[in-house]
Formats: C-alpha cells, structure tokens, sequence
C-alpha cells in the first residue's frame, strides 16, 4: 500500500500576496513517533511504511500533489500591534476534503525557517509538540473545536533554546488557518483587494451563510463566543489570546503556553509570558470581545460605507458579552446536572465557585463527584460545599436525569500539567509510554477510569506546575 495524501489546495490558488512558496528544511533522522489512524482515515490519507511517513511529516519528502506555503498574517500581541508575523515555523503542505465533506488543512509545524521567522530557528524541540499533540487530540475528545494533530517526528537532529534539546515537527490539522491576524495585515497595508478576495474566500470555506464582511463578522463572534464558553466549562486557560492566535474558524489554535487549572480560582495564569495577567482564565470572555473588535476594524476597511459598516460592527461586538454570558450560563447550567433554565441558576453557580476559589477546590474533580460525598472531600472546610449542597439538592430535584447530565458534562480526566511535564521529562529521556497513555487515556474523558485513577489527581505540593512556556 503506498502513501497518498488527496490534496486539493483552495489557498494556493490565492494570490501570492497571501504566502510565500516554501518549501520544509530537511532533517537529519527522522522517526515516527505517533500517526494518528483514525484522523487520517477521515481525512481520506492512506497510511504507508513508518519510515516513507517519518519522511513525510519531518519534511524531508514533499508528496505528491502538496503545495508548501507558509501563509502572512500579522495581529495583536498583548495588546500591541505587530505589522508582519506570519509562519515562522510552519509549512503549509495543503489541504484535504475528507470523507466528511469537510475541508482541511496539513501544516507541518517546527519545520524551519521561513521568511517570517524573525531571526528565529523556524525549529521545534519534543515537549511542546508533544504537549501539543495530547493537548489538542484532549481538547476533541471533550467536544470542543480545535486543531487536531495527525503525526509526531522527532528530528534526529537538537535545536538550542536555554540548552541543546531534541528537535521534532508536529503535523497539525485545522479546518483552515485564517486568523484575525490574517485579516489585519491586508488592512493595515491598505490592500483593499486583497481584503476584499480573503473576505470572500472565508466566507465560502467557513460560513456560505455569512453575508458579506459583517455577516462573517457576526458568525465569527458567535463561534467564538461558544468556543470561550467550552474552554471557561473545563478550566482551560490559552495562555495567548493575541489575535494572530484567534482562528475565524471558531477552533483552539496554538498551544503554547495552556493549561488547566487544578485548583480553581479565577485569576489563575500559568503562562511564563503572560506578566499581567491578560489572558487570565476569568479574562478570557473579554479578550475574545476585544479581538472581535480588532476584526471588525480591519473588516470594515473594505466597505463602501464605512459610517455604516462602523454602525453594524458596534452593534455586532456589543452583542458579544450576552452571548458569552449565554454560552457560559448554558456549560455550567449542565456541569450542575440542569437541563431546565430557572433565574436562580447563575448565582447558584456563582456561589458554587465563589466557594471553590475560597477553599482550593480542585475543579474538574468538583464537578465530576457532584452528587456524590467526594464532593466535599475537595474542599479545605466540606462544610462550605455542604452549606452550597442544600440548595442544589433541591433545585436537582425538578430535572429528569441529573446523573446523566452531570456525566456527560463533567470530564473525569483531562491533561493535567505535572502530568504533562512528566510525560514530556520522559520523552526526552527516550521514554514514551506516557505519551501513549495519555492519548489512550484522555480519547475518552467522560467515562471513568479505575485502572488510570492516578491521571485524576491533582498534583502533590511537589508536582505543582507554576508557569507553563511558549514552544518558540
């Protein structure tokens, strides 16, 4: 059986004003370290020999049919705007229409410089793709959009950061890589063609309902108003919201520096970089507000009518705190067991994580023994969850099957940060069984593990992760 990937490259028939033609920079050695089986059947990829797909997806062989870009874009970096960023570490091999009908990317991440590289190796060492890698395939096994990964190569090769570490390439999937970002450097440049032929372009990948830029404005704003919701309902943190990481997908991209919390509290960051606290975990329904504000200004550079684009772009960006706030109150609404909607329900929430945060409560734990006397056990005094229960006792009583609510809604298990330290500490060591593990084990979130209980704990005093770093 040989190798085939079914390209059908849409963005390479863009003008090259959108990306430059290049090509991946050889490896050394490179060895396959994980190939997603079940992602590539859906994508309709049919595997070959381990060593034909090492060559593959390290970037030493170009298959048949892939046109290797690294795509421009420029954004919004802790509130600053940068003019150019663009891939300056990713190839963009092409694109697939899998069996789904749906179109996706194949990018190759870590695989050399680029012109956008800005001074940089354009290389990735192990841990972040691999954190990558568990961390996105999670993050789709809990239901929630977001690149996908398809393989992992180590390089044979090491690349520098504070020391000499093994390099690898990540294949990651996305349903497109359009960002805000890719909308903002066309804006900023005046190239009002360009905009106008990428408006047009994302509107037929993404959202052929979408009239004209505001309609792809507000469908925008809506993808991303469920997506803060699903990542605020499991306690996950970006860590690096700019808006060069926001995709018009409505998908998680580009994880760096993320995490999830342990013990809750609103205020947690664990990103190295992230000194003030803007992309905090309660922050991040503002920030998602904020970045559609950036896209609605580079959106309304290409109208005839800008005093009217500007009218509907408000309107649009000042709708978006409701429908967070909708989003949010429908996540946490089941993570409580309710199906039915009472007024009461928000500060029943609130109370809960008020008393969460007070008492270092773990959070996915919390939730996952609603119901049953473990709950409790995760507070420093029960008696707080006690005087809590009571109440949501008695608002349970009106649903149907709180049980089976509260199961599919409240993960068991996710990929907990000194587990994913730990994985990555023996990786590097030429160990992997915990990468394995993790992935066998986070590809079912929701059913409970007996034999795995230990990838359910949060982490001793010792174990604590206190800041998580970008992979560049």
């Amino acid at each position: 059986m040989t190798f085939a990937i079914p390209f059908d490259n849409s963005y390479a028939r863009l003008p090259e004003a959108f990306y430059t033609r290049q090509d991946p920079q050889p490896v050394a050695a490179p060895h396959l370290l994980a190939f997603n089986e079940d992602l590539a059947r859906l994508m309709g990829i049919t595997p070959g020999e381990v060593t034909e797909m090492a060559q593959v997806f390290s970037g030493n062989d170009i298959p048949d049919g892939s046109l290797p870009l690294s795509q421009l874009y420029s954004g919004h970096q802790f509130g600053n705007y940068n003019p150019q960023l663009g891939d300056g570490r990713a190839v963009l091999l092409g694109e697939t229409i899998g069996t789904d009908g749906l179109r996706r990317d194949i990018q190759l991440k870590g695989s050399g410089r680029t012109p956008y590289s800005r001074g940089g190796d354009g290389r990735a060492w192990l841990g972040p793709v691999l954190r990558e890698y568990v961390v996105s395939e999670a993050m789709h096994a809990l239901g929630i959009p977001t690149t996908r990964a398809l393989a992992a190569v180590e390089t044979g090769e090491q690349v520098f950061r504070e020391t000499a570490l093994p390099g690898a390439v990540l294949t990651r999937v996305a349903s497109s890589h359009l960002r805000v970002g890719t909308f903002q450097v066309f804006a900023a440049r005046g190239q009002t063609e360009n905009l106008k032929q990428l408006t047009r372009y994302a509107i037929e990948r993404h959202y052929p309902q979408a009239d004209g830029p505001m309609g792809l404005l507000r469908a925008v704003s809506e993808a991303q108003a469920r997506l803060i919701a699903q990542w605020m309902s499991v306690g996950f943190i970006h860590g690096v919201m700019n808006t060069d990481n926001c995709s018009i997908a409505g998908e998680t991209i580009d994880y760096g520096p993320c995490a999830f919390m342990d013990a809750y509290h609103p205020s947690t960051v664990y990103s190295s970089i992230d000194r003030m606290g803007r992309y905090a975990y309660s922050n991040q329904a503002d920030i998602a507000v904020w970045n559609m504000a950036q896209f609605a200004t580079a959106l309304i550079q290409q109208m005839d009518s800008r005093d009217a684009g500007v009218e509907e772009a408000t309107e649009i960006v000042h709708a978006m705190p409701g429908l967070l706030q909708s989003e949010w109150l429908t996540r946490f609404r089941a993570k409580l067991g309710f199906q039915q909607q009472e007024d009461g329900d928000q500060a029943m929430i609130a109370d809960l994580l008020t008393r969460m945060a007070e008492n270092q409560a773990d959070f996915t734990n919390t939730f996952r023994a609603l119901g049953s006397p473990a709950a409790r056990d995760q507070f420093l005094d029960p008696q707080a969850f006690d005087a809590w229960q009571d109440g949501w006792t008695d608002r349970a009583a009106w649903e149907e099957d709180t049980a089976a609510t509260l199961s599919a809604s409240n993960p068991s298990v996710i990929p907990r940060n000194h587990r994913i330290e730990q994985m990555i500490g023996t990786a590097v060591a030429g160990e992997h069984a915990l990468f394995h593990r993790l992935n066998a084990v986070l590809s079912a979130p929701f059913a409970d593990h007996p034999d795995d209980a230990d990838l359910t704990r949060p982490p001793s005093e010792s174990e604590v992760v206190q800041a998580t770093f970008c992979g560049t």
